[in-house]
């Protein structure tokens, strides 16, 4: 149980992360081209991860290298459909679509996997879904550029799945290495087609560098550690914290107003987690006679 709570509180810390990048990111990507900045954020991400610990390239052996790539793709994937969906849609909308990850991770995992969900699990993912919905949805509404963002709420979701499915008994920073060199080498694809421009000013290699450094290398080596440990529809649940923190944030340096609607929603992410991750009552042993 002590393991459990380490986990999850390490997640706590991811989602900080990406609240954090999500709003440092916002000004950045106004001056940068989104490729060119994603290419330069996960080079030094995996650089950083080498320089840390150069002998990892011993542990990558063929499940590893294997493995490792398809959950590289299927991460970058991802981030090309949600980017392509927030260039087209608002950045509330975009995170809302983005968050049904939470549902789509436990019913991914029972229909490749046949996971089965308990009650309170699929409690918090109500809780969170609706948590989300208040703090990011503004307007009602559905039109086709949005399902750019559904596609790459689906694939983050499978990333979810699978990486809780594949990661068990391997090491998590080789596969972590290699999931980025993957994802990174995809990233200079899309960089490259127009013409690689760097970051053009130190505030925004600042952010190049805590993006980089703390929500790609530590924060998917600790999704990755975390995987191996605890079931991918837990792990959703505890990441939706990232839109609590991404409001927090986004209030705190004013690129928001706050709303009732979103202490309400916040608060529900917050209880959903503490209901996912609550001790179960373990059942009474009748004594012996």
């Amino acid at each position: 149980m002590k393991t459990n709570w380490l986990t999850g509180l390490a997640l706590v810390g991811v989602a900080f992360v990406w609240g954090v990048a999500f709003v440092v990111m916002k000004p950045a990507l106004e001056v940068e081209p989104l490729w060119d900045f994603i290419a330069t954020r996960f080079s030094v991400a995996v650089i950083i991860m080498l320089l840390f610990r150069p002998k990892v390239v011993r542990e990558i052996t063929g499940k590893v290298a294997t493995r490792g790539s398809v959950l590289g793709v299927i991460l970058m994937a991802g981030f090309l459909t949600q980017s392509i969906g927030l260039s087209l849609n608002t950045a509330a909308t975009t995170g809302f679509i983005t968050g049904l990850y939470v549902v789509i991770v436990p019913l991914l995992a029972w229909f490749f996997y046949r996971v089965p969900i308990p009650g309170r699990v699929w409690a918090g993912v109500i809780l969170a879904f609706i948590g989300l919905g208040l703090i990011s949805f503004t307007t009602v509404g559905f039109n086709l550029t949005q399902l750019w963002v559904l596609v790459g709420a689906i694939l983050f979701a499978l990333h979810y799945v699978v990486l809780a499915r594949w990661s068990p008994g391997l090491s998590s920073y080789a596969l972590t290495i290699v999931q980025l060199t993957v994802a990174t080498a995809v990233a200079w694809v899309g960089a490259l087609v127009d013409g690689y421009q760097p970051p053009p000013s130190l505030s925004v290699w600042l952010t190049v560098i805590y993006t980089g450094i703390f929500a790609t290398a530590i924060a998917y080596f600790v999704q990755t550690w975390a995987e191996a440990r605890m079931d991918a529809s837990r792990v959703a649940v505890i990441l939706t914290l990232e839109v609590v923190f991404a409001a927090i944030v986004a209030v705190a340096v004013g690129q928001e107003v706050l709303a009732i609607k979103t202490v309400v929603g916040g608060a529900l992410i917050v209880v959903a987690m503490f209901v996912v991750e609550w001790p179960a009552r373990k059942p009474k042993v009748p004594p012996v006679i």
